[in-house]
């Protein structure tokens, strides 16, 4: 009994760390000159949400998300997408970094503004090239910083399942020029203004597993074949399903920015949330529709 009593008891930041996380105070923690002058939490309070009117929910806007009129300020609990990584789809336009960069910071300074208290924010990006790397999920968290965001952490997608045989090692054998084989992409994850959200009587839908494995900082599932979903780079319906879960409430509405092949609303739906997207490709914006009604259907029939 003397161990139970220790952990009810709570634990502290200590000169050798501790192993236990149960009551935890690490007040000493953030009070040390590590933390001194960063985000914290903005606002205590909690601004009233604002109600999206029932005909604008579960729809797909084909427009671009750098101004999303349609959408007040404060109404949106949850962002999650993956942005165009700008190397030469079908779907993307040929910018430079600089274009591409100021592109997100348009899109996600609007994702603040129609965020509410405490809305959180997930997106998936993987880094490019080798010539030089670039690191895409640093730029993102610079300029997520800049808005102002409060980052919470950043998950690691373990793609090694369904890495294939690639072989761009680059000098095979030899210090020459080895390449590294990229099998993982990030989602970074931010909340607006409070790291907590005001829950009131809204109904959280995890269960103990999935929260025991959704909160370690390491996942670990397949990609999705390009060629099934019909989209170059959709991500797999199980990566929305899991911030879904993890930071929203039932009937809670998910935006996607990025909508392409309609991943993240058929993730909400199944989740009983709603969704709001924006995508400017027409046949995207058809593809996910059609995939988004075939889904309400199978939902009906089951």
């Amino acid at each position: 009994m003397r161990g139970i009593d220790k952990m009810v008891e709570g634990t502290q930041t200590s000169s050798f760390g501790t192993s236990a996380r149960i009551n935890h105070d690490s007040s000493k923690f953030y009070n040390s000159k590590m933390y001194n002058g960063l985000n914290a939490n903005k606002q205590d309070s909690f601004e009233k949400e604002n109600i999206i009117s029932k005909e604008l929910l579960n729809r797909i806007f084909c427009a671009s998300s750098e101004t999303m009129k349609e959408l007040p300020d404060h109404s949106v609990h949850l962002m999650i997408t993956s942005p165009p990584y700008n190397v030469g789809k079908e779907y993307d336009k040929d910018l430079s970094l600089e274009e591409y960069l100021n592109l997100l910071r348009n899109v996600f300074k609007e994702v603040k503004r129609v965020l509410v208290t405490g809305g959180r924010v997930g997106i998936n990006v993987a880094n490019l090239g080798r010539k030089p790397y670039i690191p895409l999920h640093a730029h993102i968290i610079q300029i997520m910083s800049e808005l102002g965001f409060l980052m919470r952490g950043e998950i690691i997608w373990d793609k090694s399942s369904s890495a294939g045989t690639s072989t761009a090692w680059g000098s095979w054998q030899s210090a020459k020029n080895p390449t590294l084989r990229d099998i993982h992409e990030y989602i970074l994850i931010f909340s607006k203004d409070n790291y907590s959200r005001y829950k009131d009587k809204k109904k959280d839908t995890i269960t103990k597993k999935d929260f025991m494995s959704f909160t370690k900082s390491i996942w670990t599932f397949s990609a999705t074949s390009a060629r099934k979903i019909g989209h170059p780079a959709p991500f797999p319906e199980e990566l929305p399903k899991r911030l879904i879960e993890l930071y929203s409430f039932e009937d809670d509405i998910v935006l996607d920015p990025f909508m392409g092949s309609g991943q993240t609303a058929i993730a909400a739906i199944k989740a009983k949330r709603n969704y709001i997207g924006y995508d400017i490709d027409e046949n995207y914006c058809k593809l996910a529709e059609k995939r988004i009604k075939e889904e309400i259907s199978q939902v009906k029939l089951s």
